[in-house]
């Protein structure tokens, strides 16, 4: 199971933070439930789905890299929860959707890397504006979390400074 972090700790053990990520069976979802949702989904049953998890629950979206940042724009007040999919360490597109999301549409809720997240990408996927990590399986938290202490000084604007700014 993958472990969640940010820059600080291990939030959960199991991964997920208390998210459900739908998996195309929505009987198995609970009203009340914080639900992680592939963006066609959030964007055809938003409504629906707005109604089953109710004022108790949350709703979460899962973005991969061929999915325009710019179409969540209109569902920011609905979102808990941006998850951008990393689905190999080599595609790079994750990086743009963080920062665009950040930079751009100032996002300003939780952004989440999922997929095959590495202790090498961390403190590169916070500076484009992730602030929690689904680490791979076979990744150990104490060195991942060492990461972002790999660098003291950084030269360039990201998005981690206008996050910063923002606060």
């Amino acid at each position: 199971m993958p472990k969640l972090i940010d820059r600080h700790r291990l939030l959960d053990g199991l991964g997920h933070g208390g998210w459900i990520t739908f998996t195309g069976n929505a009987a198995d979802i609970a009203p009340g439930s914080r639900v992680l949702l592939p963006l066609n989904e959030l964007l055809e049953y938003g409504e629906t789905w707005r109604r089953h998890v109710g004022a108790t629950g949350a709703l979460g979206a899962r973005l991969t890299g061929a999915d325009d940042p710019a179409s969540v724009l209109p569902l920011f007040d609905d979102l808990a929860l941006i998850a951008v999919e990393f689905p190999s360490f080599a595609d790079g597109r994750g990086y743009s959707i963080a920062t665009l999301l950040r930079t751009r549409h100032h996002y300003r809720g939780e952004l989440r890397a999922v997929g095959d997240v590495l202790r090498d990408q961390l403190f590169l996927m916070a500076r484009a504006g992730f602030d929690t990590f689904a680490l791979r399986d076979d990744q150990h938290v104490d060195r991942a979390l060492a990461a972002f202490r790999d660098f003291s000084v950084t030269y360039q604007h990201a998005a981690d400074r206008a996050l910063a700014l923002a606060a």
